[in-house]
């Protein structure tokens, strides 16, 4: 399959991070290729990233989760975006955490900075700024954490039930709008 859309989830690969707040991007893909009837997440070295396809509608959707750890992730992009000879502008959506917005509000940008987050400074790196993201929020760490420590540990159940609850029923949403229209 050509795809006509990469989405790729920000987070870092194995079982230590599985469940941490840094990996909401690749929770979020889950939550996609579940809802959109995706097939297995298989291994593609040469992208650097575990690969899943989707449709949404009739286009066709590579959700990627990228090997490398957080800091490194625009290695993969810039491999998928080379390999499929995408135009990062319409053909590229990621999906990242955000400590700067409430647990649960999800933000798409067209756009723009990466502010603190080494995922996104690495994918800036390798692509530019001019790829459409959608910012997860975790919410603010408490006074006095270390924000370090604070992304990389796992939320208590009651935030992972306002992630998934964002994940199931606003995040179609806002991709479909992105991937065929604000009137499908």
């Amino acid at each position: 399959m050509k795809p006509s859309l990469v989405i790729v989830g920000l987070g870092n690969p194995g079982g230590t991070y599985e469940q941490t707040r840094h990996n909401a991007g690749f929770r979020a893909l889950d939550i996609l290729r579940q809802t959109y009837g995706g097939g297995e997440w298989k291994e593609r070295a040469k992208a650097l990233s575990a690969v899943s396809e989707i449709h949404i509608g009739e286009v066709p959707v590579l959700l990627a989760k990228p090997t490398t750890f957080m800091n490194r992730s625009g290695e993969g992009v810039q491999k998928l975006v080379s390999f499929y000879k995408l135009d990062p502008s319409f053909q590229l959506l990621v999906l990242s955490d955000d400590c700067d917005l409430p647990l649960g509000e999800l933000r798409f940008r067209n756009q723009g900075g990466p502010g603190s987050h080494n995922g996104l400074k690495s994918v800036v790196e390798y692509v530019g700024e001019g790829f459409p993201r959608i910012r997860i929020g975790l919410g603010s760490s408490p006074a006095g954490e270390d924000l370090a420590q604070w992304v990389l540990s796992v939320p208590p159940e009651e935030e992972r039930k306002t992630l998934n609850t964002a994940f199931q029923q606003e995040l179609p949403k806002q991709v479909e709008e992105f991937v065929i229209g604000p009137s499908h």
